[in-house]
């Protein structure tokens, strides 16, 4: 009796199967959203050596500010309507140099080109450089 005991505690302290999503998550919040060009995509050999392909026009793409703990990114949706709401904490996962992101517990997972990638204390420090900056213009505009 004593064996089964051990046996089921030992079962229901292990973590359920399954449970954890395929991947390891990250949660970060988006600041910043602004629509520009769309990156373009990689398709391969022929595409690289082939004809060069004709621009069917200058398509706009979301491109967001992600802040996590360590790295701020910035990434490019795909096409115009890749929409992440702002000032929401979000899943995120790299894969495939790209950013995987979840949005609301679903099991679809929207795709992003990353753009650019700073250090989280770099970019804080960027950001007090600009708002000092600012704040010294309103002081010279108060004064005139």
């Amino acid at each position: 009796m004593k064996h089964i005991l051990c046996l089921i505690v030992i079962f229901l302290s292990l973590p359920a199967v399954g449970a954890q999503p395929i991947g390891v998550y990250e949660q970060g919040t988006v600041v910043r959203m602004k629509m520009g060009e769309c990156l373009p995509t990689v398709h391969g050999f022929m595409t690289n050596f082939g004809a060069p392909a004709m621009q069917i026009g200058a398509e706009v793409c979301p491109e967001f500010t992600l802040i996590s703990d360590k790295v701020v990114y910035i990434i490019v949706g795909r096409s115009s309507n890749q929409l992440i709401p702002l000032a929401d904490v979000i899943d995120f996962r790299l894969h495939n140099n790209e950013v995987a992101v979840r949005l609301d517990d679903s099991k679809h997972e929207g795709k992003f080109c990353i753009k650019e990638m700073i250090l989280r204390s770099e970019w804080d420090r960027i950001q007090r450089h600009i708002d000092e900056q600012m704040k010294s213009t309103e002081l010279e505009q108060v004064r005139r």
